[in-house]
């Protein structure tokens, strides 16, 4: 089973022009919003305005300074408990193509320890324990399925 659906663009352009059409507008403005403010709260509040958006997060989890959540799926996201997601990380359900765009589940597991400026691609699950160094980039391949890179 795949993490990782594809569907077609709506139109002869590149999907991101279609964008609106794929998720209402002020749904992307609140969460854009939500996301902004996020990047500079203490735990406790980046962590309850996170789950108003559909980000599942687990208990004693640690989001780091300045990380980026999806904001047009963010319900896709699970981070289970007692995580540190580091400084500057980009968590994406999506992924916007020429032809088309791709939505997957991301899951990240309990204690796990995520080093800053990560990007995590949708379909990733990173299993429970699991270290990703700064600067990684977790991106589906058929030798990180299911797995950390």
């Amino acid at each position: 089973m795949s993490w990782v659906k594809n569907h077609r663009s709506l139109g002869d352009k590149n999907s991101l022009w279609y964008w609106a059409k794929v998720v209402p507008w002020w749904r992307v403005a609140k969460n854009s919003i939500i996301c902004w403010l996020c990047k500079g709260l203490p735990l406790k509040a980046k962590n309850w305005l996170y789950r108003r958006i559909g980000v599942k997060v687990g208990k004693n989890v640690s989001i780091g300074l300045s990380t980026t959540m999806d904001i047009f799926f963010p319900e896709l996201i699970e981070i289970e408990d007692n995580t540190i997601i580091g400084y500057g990380t980009t968590i994406l359900a999506h992924e916007f193509l020429q032809r088309g765009y791709r939505t997957g589940r991301v899951k990240i597991g309990k204690n796990v320890m995520i080093w800053a400026n990560c990007t995590i691609l949708p379909g990733i699950e990173i299993r429970d324990g699991s270290t990703i160094s700064a600067c990684s980039l977790s991106d589906i391949l058929p030798a990180l399925k299911g797995g950390a890179s």
